[in-house]
């Protein structure tokens, strides 16, 4: 903890030093335990301040609790940029091998939306391994900011050599494709109607039965509390047809996976393409696309766990350095819990952070 709270200290505190009465690596590090504890309000920081003043003194050299209002004045100043810089490099030092799958997808914090502009909410756009739970990177991104030249400059920043990046069909753009084969990485990208002729023309090549001798095909069957899903991909590398193929930098494979769920309210069927430079089997490619959902899963937690989207916070510099922290914790709970015999909810471990302050402390030791 005490390597943390140095790293802390290279966050530069801009108040004027004659009236600061609270470090701000002391803020930042109640800040961090706080979030770890499952907290990420303003006043729920404040009153974990407040409760634990003792364990905070004596185990981090915290002499004075700052109040809310000092919380919200410094979470509102301090360089959000440096404090994920800070925190992503923690989460990179904490784990040996991160993975092999980076997943790319954006999340709009809805709390930060204007009163009748939904599409007003900042977005989050995070780089996220999809096996360790690490966030490589991660951008904030305004109403009239695209987000596809976004990723293409986090792709000229984050390590992506050797991995795979699994982005949804927005991302599937020429430059996007260019860039990642570039810095020496392989892509899996969602195809939709965004790219409408080489969607439609992979789509009807897919749907053809007389190309169906050639695919490969591998198939799943989950059964689950009455629920059956049922997952068929099927690949070609056959992809020389297709007229913009040197458009597509690294372009090896096109493939479909189909989807089908029966309850017993019925059967849903739902078909969704891709474009590949990975040689791969039919198995591997099922797999790669469906850790894409691990992403989307960990900004699902983001809400069930903390709330993010209910989160009355009004500054961006706090929006983007809370972010962050929530990422930080489910990385960090995820780690210890996967150490630990038997099965545990984060929210759960995050609980148990709060009633026992040891616990707490060996959540951060684990890292």
């Amino acid at each position: 903890m005490d390597k943390i709270k140095e790293k802390f200290l290279s966050v530069q505190d801009t108040r004027h030093q004659s009236y600061v009465e609270h470090k701000l690596s002391d803020i930042l590090v109640i800040t961090m335990c706080a979030v770890l504890c499952g907290i990420d309000s303003l006043s729920g920081i404040a009153s974990y301040a407040e409760n634990k003043k003792e364990f905070l003194g004596k185990k981090f050299g915290i002499k004075k609790i700052p109040s809310k209002a000092t919380l919200s004045r410094v979470l509102n100043m301090v360089d959000a940029g440096k404090v994920a810089e800070i925190i992503t490099g923690i989460m990179k030092e904490s784990i040996e091998t991160p993975g092999s799958v980076i997943a790319v997808d954006g999340k709009a914090v809805r709390s930060t939306a204007e009163k009748g502009k939904p599409h007003s909410a900042l977005q989050v756009l995070t780089a996220y391994c999809t096996e360790s739970g690490v966030v490589l990177g991660q951008e904030a991104i305004h109403e009239k900011t695209n987000e596809i030249p976004v990723f293409q400059e986090m792709l000229e920043y984050i390590d992506i050599n050797g991995k795979i990046i699994t982005a949804d069909a927005m991302h599937c753009q020429k430059e996007t494709c260019h860039k990642i084969k570039e810095n020496g990485g392989d892509y899996v990208l969602g195809l939709k109607k965004n790219q409408k002729m080489l969607y439609g023309d992979v789509r009807l090549y897919m749907e053809e039965m007389d190309n169906m001798e050639e695919m490969e095909i591998f198939t799943t069957v989950n059964k689950n509390n009455g629920r059956t899903e049922k997952r068929t991909c099927r690949k070609t590398e056959n992809v020389g047809w297709i007229s913009s193929k040197n458009e597509w930098e690294g372009l090896c494979s096109i493939f479909c996976v189909e989807r089908k769920v029966t309850t017993k309210y019925g059967t849903s069927e739902e078909s969704s393409y891709y474009i590949t430079s990975l040689s791969a089997s039919a198995e591997k490619l099922l797999e790669t696309s469906r850790e894409h959902w691990k992403i989307e899963s960990m900004h699902w937690m983001l809400d069930v766990v903390f709330s993010e989207d209910s989160t009355a916070i009004l500054s961006e510099n706090s929006i983007k350095s809370l972010n962050i922290l929530r990422k930080f914790a489910l990385m960090a709970h995820k780690k210890y819990v996967s150490s630990q015999p038997g099965k545990k909810a984060y929210k759960t471990s995050m609980f148990d952070c709060l009633l026992n302050n040891n616990r707490l402390l060996d959540v951060i030791k684990n890292l």
